[in-house]
């Protein structure tokens, strides 16, 4: 068991709640299914288990370097 920072709760669309914790040991962010929506039909949305994070969706930025001969 490590020590957690709370950063902050969000709602799903399908009514779940999850929590996004900050594990101090491991400096990486983890995020628990606090409470399971009624009409939730996900089953990888059980209460007190954890799920992975998502990638930010969006354009990927990609930088190109030059070098000077």
């Amino acid at each position: 068991m490590s020590l957690v920072r709370l950063l902050g709760f969000t709602t799903l669309d399908c009514g779940c709640v999850v929590g996004r914790y900050l594990e101090i040991s491991a400096g990486r962010e983890v995020v628990y299914v606090e409470a399971k929506g009624a009409e939730c039909g996900v089953y990888l949305h059980r209460r007190n288990h954890s799920r992975p994070r998502r990638p930010p969706s969006g354009p990927v930025r990609v930088v190109a370097v030059a070098k000077a001969s």
